[in-house]
């Protein structure tokens, strides 16, 4: 829901509530931001930020000492933070967020921070910003962490999205549109007309931004950040188009994509799955604009390398995955528990579930709901007493609840992820599922229960006869029984037992006096 501007309501606005800067500087507080104030050569940049567990924030980078931070959304925990939530209840939260009815204020360009400062015609200079090359066999320098904003013209409505910009000249940059998006088709559908593309990105963003960019839902998509952020979202038009960004953004480089399609090399470049993708004809961008705060912060992000769990990009994954996965386990699952997206494997090509069995093959419903639907290559599906968040506990239910004969599901030729190196070129590949659940109905014997240590609870009583008479006990019960501390003297009260009247056990191990 759009509101017209009103100097109360503009006077509301706080912003720098969702500023990156601020979101930046609240990382002391955790011990997650590491502050390089020394003058850093934008070649080393890529170097301090590789699997580094921090945040970033170099503050005179490149022979303008411009500020850059970077490893911003490289953690779960600051992912939480900026959610305001634990790490294990980011998911719950978005959940919850999505709810929300949307609020969209538009402010005047003499208003909008991020306009305070623009540059136009030759200042508009892309080899001006802070921009680094990310790893050694990169086509050139690429601004990473840059959040696409364009206008669907069939349907009026922004659309958001992630997309790398790799620099062809101060002016040009050319973008990656190869993989299925939504801004792909709006762009051929713009060539289909012999039309340049608008387009401006945001460059440095909070991380919420960030993850509503990631996400893929119908309709207009200033709407879907407003409602992620949970407060009214204050956005300008653009200095060049009609586009409308954050207000409260740092950098704005705006232009458009030309009318020629894919025409121009652009890659190799690392990609999230941790491997380097090829040379793509791709369309190139041009620069109409640059807008900036007055103190603005640029950003980029991790992408690729052995470590994912540590880069920007797959912690993004994760949660989109997690958020996908867990719309297609509603429309067939009772009762899902929690959804695991590994960030180690990409965000995207692992995923762990939790769910509660109703009926008999839920489980294997919920995986080839969730394989058929959803961009995720293995499956793992296990019953509510694993952690799966746990490495270790995941790794003791592959290895005692898994027969790969019975609980294999393996479906072959489906669409998979042109990134994925195991195809070795090919256009299809396999999904696998993994059902870790006990049989339904099967949990409660005793062979898979899980052992504890005893907690001696139940019903006290006079001696140990009085306590059977009662009924079975287990040996727990019988020292809970008589309140004992030690056991061994219940020992010698069953040693005497089993001579008169007689003992037995049943079938669960449990002390039974002899009928007769």
């Amino acid at each position: 829901m759009d509101s017209t501007e009103a100097p109360s309501r503009i006077a509301n606005i706080d912003f720098a509530r969702f500023r990156l800067r601020d979101f930046v500087e609240s990382l002391t507080d955790g011990g997650e931001l590491e502050i390089r104030s020394e003058a850093t050569d934008l070649a080393d940049v890529a170097a301090a930020l590789y699997c580094n567990p921090n945040a970033v924030h170099f503050q005179k980078t490149g022979a303008e000492g411009a500020e850059l931070v970077g490893n911003v959304n490289a953690s779960r925990s600051r992912l939480a933070r900026a959610f305001g939530v634990g790490k294990q209840e980011i998911l719950a939260e978005i959940l919850r967020r999505l709810k929300n009815s949307p609020e969209i204020i538009e402010v005047s360009r003499g208003a909008a921070p991020v306009q305070e400062i623009v540059l136009m015609g030759d200042d508009a200079d892309l080899t001006r910003l802070p921009i680094h090359l990310q790893h050694g066999a990169d086509g050139g320098p690429y601004i990473s962490a840059s959040i696409d904003y364009s206008i669907d013209q069939a349907t009026g409505f922004t659309n958001i999205g992630m997309r790398r910009m790799m620099l062809r000249g101060a002016h040009e940059a050319g973008v990656d549109l190869n993989a299925p998006s939504d801004l792909r088709a709006i762009y051929q559908a713009a060539v289909a007309r012999g039309e340049k593309l608008p387009v401006s990105f945001v460059v440095g963003a909070h991380p919420i931004d960030h993850v509503a960019a990631t996400m893929r839902l119908a309709g207009d998509e200033l709407e879907l950040l407003a409602t992620l952020r949970g407060a009214p979202l204050p956005v300008v038009k653009c200095v060049t188009n009609d586009i409308r960004v954050p207000a409260d953004a740092e950098w704005v480089i705006e232009g458009y994509l030309d009318e020629k399609g894919y025409v121009e090399q652009e890659g190799p470049y690392g990609e999230y799955l941790g491997y380097y993708g090829g040379v793509k004809l791709n369309p190139v961008f041009h620069v109409t604009a640059i807008t900036r705060r007055r103190d603005a912060l640029f950003q980029t992000v991790t992408i690729s390398g052995k470590q994912l769990l540590r880069t920007d990009t797959s912690q993004l994954e994760t949660l989109r995955t997690e958020l996908n996965v867990w719309r297609a386990l509603t429309s067939v699952v009772r009762e899902p528990i929690a959804v695991y997206a590994p960030v180690a494997a990409g965000g995207s090509s692992n995923v762990r579930v939790a769910l509660r069995q109703r009926f008999p093959g839920e489980a294997r419903t919920a995986i080839y709901t969730v394989l058929s639907t959803v961009g995720v290559k293995n499956m793992f599906v296990v019953d509510p007493d694993i952690d799966i968040f746990s490495d270790e506990q995941m790794e003791w239910a592959l290895g005692t609840r898994f027969q790969g004969d019975r609980d294999l599901i393996l479906l072959t030729g489906v669409r998979a992820s042109p990134l994925d190196p195991s195809l070795h070129g090919a256009a299809t590949g396999a999904k696998v599922g993994y059902d870790l659940t006990w049989p339904y109905g099967g949990a409660s014997r005793m062979e898979m229960s899980i052992p504890e240590p005893p907690r001696y609870e139940g019903k006290r009583f006079a001696s140990i006869p009085a306590a059977l008479a009662d009924g079975p006990k287990s040996f727990e019960q019988l020292m809970a029984a008589v309140g004992s501390r030690d056991g061994r003297e219940i020992v010698r009260e069953i040693e005497k037992l089993y001579r008169a009247p007689g003992l037995t056990r049943d079938e669960q191990g449990r002390y039974v006096v002899k009928s007769g």
